[in-house]
């Protein structure tokens, strides 16, 4: 039963979901931020999708040109959205400081390892004048990937175990053992003092639910 209502809360599908709410919310926030900049903006989403900037508007901003990264091509249905294959640890594409603002939505606790997301992290930094990151928060008690509360703090095997036999959120059950380990892997989600450590002079903006801290928001200060 917890695990079905913390479903119907996070479905991105569903207009009223908390999630959604919580992702206008937060956009909000990243508008009055860009307003203070400078215009026309050159974004360069990590992960992103053509449907989140439709969602809030922003897929035919004439003041705006939006580049989706992702690991996979991804249809061209925008003038002012193109679509590129890349790696977030390896923006080797992009020269020093040359997009206004590096945005990325829940992106960073996928890459496997603590190595990888500092690779990312710098790379970030590098590459945008300002950025802008969303990730979940490791303390708080349910797991937003895998829906079981207190899953990140399962023992390996037992996840791994786990999710071979049934499906957790969205994910599983896993016919390998290969696959299973791969999926209990990807994810690894980070703590404030981690995030502190990888964007030393970011803003860290917590985002509550019932007073505790559901994700963090990581950006520059935008103040150019």
């Amino acid at each position: 039963m917890i695990g079905d209502l913390f479903r119907r809360m996070s479905d991105v599908e569903r207009p009223e979901s908390l999630s959604n709410r919580m992702r206008n919310r937060r956009f909000r926030h990243f508008e009055n931020l860009c307003a203070h900049l400078p215009h026309p903006l050159s974004i360069l989403d990590i992960g992103g999708t053509v449907e989140f900037w439709e969602q809030r508007g922003w897929a035919e901003r004439e003041d705006v040109q939006i580049t989706l990264l992702n690991l996979f091509p991804a249809s061209q249905t925008h003038g002012r959205i193109i679509s590129v294959v890349g790696d977030a640890t390896d923006l080797s594409g992009f020269e020093d400081q040359s997009v206004d603002i590096v945005f990325s939505n829940s992106v960073i606790e996928h890459l496997f390892s603590r190595e990888h997301q500092h690779r990312m992290a710098r790379e970030v930094a590098r590459v945008g004048r300002d950025y802008w990151l969303q990730t979940p928060n490791r303390w708080f008690p349910m797991e937003p990937h895998f829906q079981v509360p207190l899953w990140q703090f399962l023992p390996r095997a037992l996840r791994i175990r786990i999710i071979m036999r049934r499906r957790c959120g969205r994910r599983g059950p896993c016919e390998t053992r290969e696959g299973a380990e791969r999926l209990v892997d990807e994810v690894r989600l980070l703590t404030r003092s981690e995030l502190k450590e990888f964007f030393p002079d970011a803003q860290i903006v917590p985002e509550r639910i019932c007073g505790l801290v559901k994700s963090w928001i990581v950006h520059s200060r935008f103040e150019r």
